[in-house]
């Protein structure tokens, strides 16, 4: 299928993840800010509409990844969410830290910069580990159920937050958040480019913090643009049932 100007960011990623290279290339945020349309993106970055375009059906020509997380029945994509992306999360900030530390005990008089970084990685890591938290106890919880309930031709019990979109708008607030820090990260440090010398830790904690922030896209992409629209609309399907 064709992509038009006029498809939204989150429903072009949603269909092929191949795209969402090209609109990092063209620093594009594909995760928080996907309910643009393509054209508003390209005017509100400066980017070239045409050349874009190109290069989006471009990628879509390649062969997809088959079993796709896309694809995937909500709860099973609600648990690969849990068991890879939020295990991440886990894993890798504790391993990070020591290594921000270092830099910014090290270096950070002659690059200043280097605090604000840690106090970015700071936010988001007190921000996604609470966020995942209430993701895992109340929002895919209730996920589960309405796939139990749609299986099973049940009822659904209304949840006690009233409706699924009231803990999904706190989450994607939650995302925007996580992700601005990013951006921050990005501005102070050129793009995380290491000056020119920098020791082996140097490098190491910032191709550390890229590789952190392209799993925190496809994190945020799998929510945003996938489960939760998803989860609305069936929520919506099983009350009207």
């Amino acid at each position: 299928m064709t992509i038009t100007k006029n498809q939204t960011i989150a429903q072009c990623v949603a269909n092929n993840y191949q795209t969402a290279t090209i609109f990092k290339k063209h620093k594009i945020d594909f995760c928080c800010g996907g309910k643009i349309s393509i054209s508003e993106a390209c005017q509100k970055n400066k980017v070239d509409e045409e050349t874009l375009l190109q290069e989006l059906n471009g990628a879509t020509q390649q062969k997809p990844q088959e079993d796709a997380e896309e694809t995937y029945e909500l709860d099973k994509l609600a648990k690969h969410i849990v068991e890879k992306h939020h295990a991440y999360v886990r894993q890798r900030i504790p391993e990070m830290e020591p290594f921000l530390d270092k830099v910014v005990r090290v270096h950070g008089e002659k690059h200043p910069e280097l605090k604000k970084v840690q106090e970015n990685f700071q936010a988001v890591k007190e921000e996604l580990l609470s966020h995942m938290q209430k993701e895992e106890n109340v929002l895919f919880p209730y996920i589960e159920q309405m796939m139990e309930v749609k299986k099973n031709n049940t009822q659904l019990e209304p949840p006690f937050f009233g409706t699924i979109k009231n803990p999904i708008n706190m989450m994607e607030m939650e995302h925007e958040s996580a992700g601005n820090a990013f951006k921050e990260i990005r501005e102070l440090t050129n793009d995380l480019t290491p000056p020119d010398g920098a020791c082996n830790t140097y490098r190491v904690t910032f191709s550390l913090l890229d590789e952190f922030e392209n799993d925190l896209h496809r994190h945020i992409h799998l929510e945003n643009n996938v489960l939760f629209p998803k989860s609305i609309m069936l929520e919506s399907d099983l009350l009207k049932a």
